[in-house]
């Protein structure tokens, strides 16, 4: 759902940082609202609402719960629903999925969000993986295809604090 425009501001900006687990709750609260207009709602965003979606269930329930806001947001919007890559969310869900494995879950929600800003903050991180013939497919668009350039179970986490 990033704009090309939103992908290079967010490439020249700092990682975005939460100062209370509020302001991380209101992220899902917004976006299931509809309150954020689209240009606001960036890759921190997702991968904040990936987190908290993640973090109570299980990956397929999450995947449901996400492909379905999405979808409501983008209707509500008035967005196309093309705009929806199931490769993109479900790359970015796995990512998410493996980086709360590794991390204390006694942790703050604070400091486990920060985190996965600080080390999956950089959404051009996908195409490690995938060549970008691959990722613009209408395959990969509509389904799950695996990567083409390093397999995800390969996938580098970078370290947390634990």
């Amino acid at each position: 759902m990033e704009s090309e425009n939103s992908k290079e501001a967010n490439m020249s900006e700092p990682p975005k940082s939460y100062n209370t687990s509020e302001e991380i709750e209101e992220v899902v609260r917004k976006f299931e609202t509809y309150a954020f207009d689209p240009s606001e709602f960036n890759h921190p965003e997702h991968l904040i609402v990936a987190l908290l979606y993640l973090r109570d269930s299980t990956e397929e329930e999450a995947l449901e719960r996400m492909r379905r806001s999405l979808f409501h947001f983008l209707a509500h919007h008035q967005v196309q629903e093309n705009v929806y890559h199931e490769t993109i969310t479900l790359f970015w869900l796995k990512l998410v999925r493996r980086f709360l494995s590794q991390t204390d879950a006694a942790r703050p929600l604070i400091e486990i969000a920060n985190d996965l800003i600080q080390t999956h903050g950089d959404s051009p991180l996908i195409y490690s993986y995938f060549s970008k013939e691959r990722l613009d497919s209408e395959a990969a668009r509509q389904r799950w295809i695996e990567p083409d350039l390093e397999p995800l179970n390969n996938a580098l986490i970078p370290q947390a604090r634990r």
